[in-house]
């Protein structure tokens, strides 16, 4: 699943993401509404990572669905 596939599907794959990111707000879920780029610049924010680290994350997560 590529994240056009994941922004299309967001609410389904909301659950698992917040499973994954747990410091995520519902209110961050609501602003990000499945922007890629956006989840990047929150887990960074939430979690204290470097941008490179959070598209770390957001790939093996991504990954997880194929």
């Amino acid at each position: 699943m590529n994240w056009d596939q994941i922004q299309g599907n967001w609410k389904q794959v909301a659950g698992k993401v917040r499973e994954t990111w747990g410091k995520i707000t519902d209110d961050d879920f609501e602003r990000i509404a499945g922007k890629r780029d956006q989840l990047i610049g929150m887990i960074q924010q939430r979690y204290g990572v470097a941008k490179e680290e959070a598209e770390t994350q957001v790939r093996r997560f991504e990954d997880t669905f194929h």
